[in-house]
């Protein structure tokens, strides 16, 4: 059969489901029970963790194989029907939100770690394997998978790897990009393919491994992952100092970095994230400070030791006060609880919670919060700050309700500015989040008409149908 996916009117596919004929088939391939349809059993895969972006699926399945997925997507790809792949549904960039309708693929149930290798100090993981399922059977052979997003407890491999996820260790360690070793894809045509492999060096052919990590779902199914791992540190060390302002922070984070240092923590939260964290955590937090510095390091404990004094030190000569150093594990994870827990306690602020992320250079950090700030007053919103501190990428987060169509507008607006004075400071709309269907109308203001034109070249490459996750990067 020739594909002809794009050239099939969306009415055509739309009475296909109407009258079953899409969902018997879907029934056929993975089973009756792994088929949902009805309104009631796809409602919760209309959204995911963004506000304001709604989808309803035709139809959501969840398949067990690489041959399932393969089937569907060549079934889908013939009928010109849209498929979305979907881990926990975390996505802050309404990535995972079927827009077009069409085929929800939950890949909730590819959840085997196939292999931890310590002698190749790797992991073979299926994408509905969580990163904190990954993190603890890692550690138990006394290895480490770096990247430490803040939804990690929920978030799935496939979905970090979607993403190229960041989290707390970013500084240190990188992102989930620096961790993909090889990938099992199933493209818009059906074809599977396998990118990298086992191996740190590998320069044969583009590095299609590279690419497809934070293409989000549009070039291809995730189906298999292979990542690296390190040996884990024996000495893991917290502490925290507050700060008059941001500012002051800021010169005691250009400190550390010029003394040599990388941190394995280096976190920030604004005074309001500070009185909303200790008001939800009770963690008995400075809530007079203007700003809180989380900074941490990991490795042998002489090095550890030696690395915080001198944290300490910069944090004293640039005005830091209240310093205090976790001696015990338990104050440690406290410490980090105070930056891990900004969403649910800056989402009691109000109904509706846009979180945001965007990255700068390290050197216009404090003068990015600034200018949100800013942007905040004029637009009469309530917005604090957190983020890392040790590589520029910040969450503004507004606190607002949607119900209310003018503080909806305002909240919309000052974010619209937000994006654009984060490009003017020469950085990006999105530092770990991704793209998603949220922040698509201002890529083309960060990358250009001419790459905009070139993500769509490489999109047709990989999904000619248009079928993988439309309305998303290259549509």
């Amino acid at each position: 059969m020739r594909y002809i996916g794009r050239d099939i009117p969306r009415r055509v596919w739309k009475w296909w489901f109407n009258n079953h004929t899409v969902i018997d088939t879907l029934k056929r391939i993975v089973g009756a029970q792994y088929v949902l349809s009805s309104s009631d059993d796809v409602a919760v895969y209309k959204h995911d963790a963004t506000p304001l972006f709604s989808g309803t699926p035709d139809a959501v399945v969840l398949p067990r194989t690489t041959a399932e997925i393969q089937e569907i997507v060549k079934y889908a790809a013939a009928a010109g029907i849209p498929v979305v792949a979907r881990g926990s549904g975390s996505s802050l960039s309404a990535g995972t939100v079927p827009i077009h309708g069409g085929i929800v693929l939950s890949l909730t149930r590819m959840d085997q770690i196939k292999e931890i290798n310590p002698a190749e100090m790797l992991a073979v993981v299926e994408p509905g394997v969580t990163t904190a399922e990954l993190v603890t059977a890692a550690l138990k052979l006394g290895l480490l998978y770096p990247p430490d997003p803040g939804s990690k407890i929920i978030s799935t491999m496939g979905g970090n790897v979607a993403t190229s996820a960041g989290g707390l260790r970013g500084l240190k360690y990188g992102v989930t990009r620096n961790y993909v070793l090889g990938l099992e894809v199933v493209l818009g045509t059906g074809e599977v393919i396998r990118t990298g492999g086992r191996l740190w060096k590998d320069v044969a052919g583009y590095d299609l491994t590279r690419l497809l990590t934070g293409s989000e779902g549009t070039l291809g199914i995730i189906t298999e992952i292979t990542v690296a791992l390190v040996p884990n540190p024996a000495q893991s060390l917290n502490g925290i100092a507050y700060f008059a302002s941001l500012k002051e922070a800021s010169h005691a984070v250009n400190q550390i970095i010029a003394a040599g240092l990388l941190p394995a923590t280096l976190e920030f939260l604004d005074q309001k994230c500070i009185i909303a964290v200790d008001e939800y955590a009770n963690l008995n937090l400075d809530r007079t400070a203007g700003a809180l510095l989380l900074f941490g390091d990991d490795g042998d404990l002489d090095v550890v030791n030696k690395h915080m004094e001198l944290m300490e030190r910069a944090c004293l000569e640039t005005g830091g006060f209240g310093i205090e150093i976790a001696t015990e594990i338990t104050r440690s994870e406290q410490l980090l609880e105070a930056r891990r827990c900004s969403l649910p306690a800056l989402s009691r602020l109000a109904p509706t919670l846009l979180l945001e992320d965007v990255g700068v250079p390290r050197p216009y950090l404090a003068e990015m919060v600034a200018k949100i700030n800013l942007v905040a007053e004029k637009y009469q919103v309530i917005c604090a700050t957190f983020g890392h501190a040790g590589d520029g990428n910040l969450h503004p987060t507004i606190a607002f309700d949607e119900a209310d169509p003018d503080a909806k507008k305002r909240a919309l607006a000052a974010f619209d500015e937000i994006f654009s004075l984060a490009i003017s400071f020469g950085g990006s709309i999105s530092g770990e989040h991704g793209v998603g269907a949220a922040k698509l109308p201002w890529l083309k203001d960060q990358i250009g008409a001419e790459q905009v034109a070139l993500l769509k070249r490489i999109k047709f490459a990989f999904d000619p149908h248009g079928i993988l996750n439309p309305g998303k990067l290259g549509s």
